[in-house]
């Protein structure tokens, strides 16, 4: 289909762990981070891109240990995966 969201990797990480994606045409990406209650904790992009394969590091230095999940949405695509933050 071309539009895909992988597992984070590392994971569990600390405090490091790269995302990558594809998407299929020009769309405006959002890649958020929530934690379990569903409050967002991090906003790794919110922009327009042009279609392609990207990588985006997400730092959680400031989140304490747990499980997360992370979401983008770009254009009709929306997908969600959960990682771990082990401190």
């Amino acid at each position: 289909s071309g539009w895909e969201l992988t597992q984070n990797y590392p994971n569990p990480f600390n405090p490091t762990t790269t995302v990558a994606f594809r998407i299929a045409e020009a769309s405006h990406v959002t890649l958020a981070v929530y934690d379990m209650v569903g409050r967002q904790v991090a906003t790794l992009i919110n922009e327009s891109m042009p279609a392609g394969s990207y990588q985006k590091q997400w730092n959680a230095s400031d989140v304490s240990s747990g499980v997360y999940y992370y979401r983008i949405q770009a254009g009709q695509f929306t997908e969600t995966k959960k990682c771990v933050v082990m401190k």
